[in-house]
């Protein structure tokens, strides 16, 4: 069995899924580098995925079992916090139902990749200059109006390279959310919008479970598990860095990469 394949796919799934670098657009760019079929192992690329979701649970879970305690006895300000997910997580949910089929047709394109992770490291770098004074704080706390934009712009992270965490991210900030809030936010608002992408895509390529290409179990557990485990050391990490640093490092991490990628793709 190839073990390296797997872990190296889950360390990049674990390193960028909750970074605003794009985990899809990195996965992309892994499958031109690696050389590897990626049809067959494209269900490993979805489960994988869940294991980086499971990270926010076990991280969380005070907060999620306080928010469904709070729930139970009706405390307002645990129905805001759902209620701000289930909004926000409405947009991506809707259109991209819409639009999968034209979102398909971007995955294969490392090029269109690159160049959203270059634009993406600008947008990053305009944000961080800009954006109003951020004082909202808590996901409960974060007004609807805010929630509602910040549903529509995480829709721009169905184009390969955009990223999922770092449209959200920054759509909060523009919008007045303080640092840690846009984080978390970004970070609970994956388990929906993640949670629903991958059983979708798991029932389109459910033919391909045991398929005599497929790629087994074992090392689908592996891929999960090196995922689990690296985004629970990235989400620590990261929290602290945007706390004390801003996100200026991942934009320009951003840049350098999309342009090397850039380069790379141009001497293939």
């Amino acid at each position: 069995m190839d073990i390296v394949t797997p872990i190296l796919l889950g360390i990049v799934e674990g390193l960028t899924e909750f970074l605003p670098v794009s985990s899809t657009g990195h996965l992309i760019l892994a499958t031109k580098l690696l050389g590897y079929d990626a049809a067959r192992w494209e269900v490993f690329n979805i489960v994988i995925q869940l294991g980086a979701i499971l990270a926010v649970l076990v991280l969380y879970w005070r907060t999620f079992w306080a928010v469904a305690a709070g729930l139970a006895r009706r405390d307002p300000t645990s129905w805001r916090f759902l209620r701000n997910l289930v909004v926000a997580f409405l947009p991506a949910g809707v259109i991209g139902l819409a639009l999968h089929k034209k979102i398909e047709t971007l995955l294969d394109n490392a090029q269109v990749v690159a160049i959203a992770l270059i634009v993406g490291g600008v947008a990053i770098l305009i944000v961080e200059k800009l954006a109003k004074r951020q004082d909202v704080a808590g996901v409960a706390n974060v007004p609807l109006p805010t929630v509602v934009g910040i549903g529509f712009i995480q829709c721009l992270a169905m184009i390969p390279g955009v990223s999922r965490s770092g449209a959200t991210i920054m759509g909060a900030l523009s919008l007045g959310v303080e640092r840690r809030t846009a984080a978390e936010f970004s970070f609970f608002l994956a388990i929906p919008t993640m949670l629903g992408a991958s059983f979708i895509e798991l029932y389109k390529n459910r033919h391909a479970f045991g398929g005599p290409t497929a790629v087994g179990l074992p090392t689908i557990g592996i891929g999960f598990l090196v995922s689990f485990i690296v985004a629970v050391v990235v989400i620590r990490a990261f929290v602290s860095i945007v706390t004390k640093h801003g996100f200026a490092p991942f934009a320009w991490y951003r840049i350098v990469a999309g342009a090397a990628a850039l380069i790379w793709l141009h001497t293939l």
